[in-house]
């Protein structure tokens, strides 16, 4: 078992050596392959099929298991890379952590929002973006959307959803807004709008490829992911009673019949079950 840490602990060598491993498997062209993964399963309550990895009950095991497989993908890089988290309640500064040039870099310039400093600034040649829904190949950023200012989630905020003993509930979507755990956090309570809530909300305060499905082309994804991965791992020890909800499969004529995964349903595309990944301890720890 490792460790993962929050990324304004980390020493001057584990952001290089977290910032190397990133960067070499884009260049071997894995990297693109986990951000056509996420965009693959970014599916919505109006479309068709299976939806496992948003706005459904297996948005927590489901990202438990695809961070998972990028880190042991850095692994192959260098064994000793874990993957940060950004606790983006505490560090709300755009010119703090995680946006030095030695780590993340910072926010786009005025208008195209195109990042220039750090290592994945597209001038520096190692960070093309090739999978997206727009045609631009640089990492674009748009911090607080100036525009149509967004603010990043409070600790009073996360405070309320971590107190819901609730983890979801019907209809296991994005409009399951009475209660539950999984979607006060996941954020789809209120609309675009209001800035919507938690995770989606960080991902409107960063702007640039993280507002879409192919949001991992930012690698800032992966500490925000990995805080919401810790956000679970607190609500479970805050509710030792409450567990993965729904238990059983959602039956016919349920409308999300066959579309949402119950506790012991396979998820796409590995085929693990989120029974298998309810404790993180078998894999890591937090450093928190």
């Amino acid at each position: 078992m490792y460790t993962r840490k929050n990324q304004k602990d980390l020493t001057a060598d584990e952001r290089a050596r977290f910032v190397h491993a990133v960067l070499e498997v884009k260049r071997t062209g894995t990297y693109d392959e986990f951000v056509r993964l996420h965009g693959r399963y970014f599916v919505s309550d109006g479309e068709g099929g299976q939806r496992v990895g948003h706005m459904s009950p297996s948005f927590f095991p489901w990202h438990r298991q695809y961070l998972l497989e990028f880190e042991r993908a850095l692994q192959q890089v260098d064994p000793r890379v874990t993957l940060p988290y950004w606790d983006w309640t505490a560090e709300q500064s755009p010119v703090a952590a995680p946006w030095s040039d030695d780590f993340l870099g910072g926010n786009g310039r005025p208008g195209d929002r195109r990042v220039m400093t750090g290592p994945f600034a597209f001038d520096r040649g190692d960070w093309p973006i090739t999978v997206g829904v727009t045609e631009e190949r640089h990492l674009m950023r748009d911090f607080g959307r100036p525009a149509d200012p967004v603010a990043l989630p409070t600790p009073a905020a996360l405070a309320h959803a971590l107190d819901d003993p609730v983890y979801d509930s019907a209809p296991w979507d994005s409009t399951a807004t009475t209660e539950g755990f999984r979607n006060k956090i996941e954020g789809w309570t209120v609309g675009e709008k209001e800035g919507w809530h938690h995770h989606n909300r960080v991902h409107l305060w960063v702007g640039g490829q993280m507002t879409g499905g192919t949001s991992p082309n930012d690698p800032v994804f992966w500490l925000h992911h990995t805080f919401i991965d810790l956000l679970w791992a607190r609500w479970q020890r805050r509710h030792p009673g409450s567990g993965y909800e729904p238990s059983r499969p959602v039956p016919a004529p349920d409308p999300q019949h066959g579309r949402v995964v119950s506790l012991d349903e396979p998820l796409s595309p590995w085929q693990v079950r989120p029974a298998e990944l309810l404790d993180h301890t078998r894999f890591y720890q937090y450093a928190e």
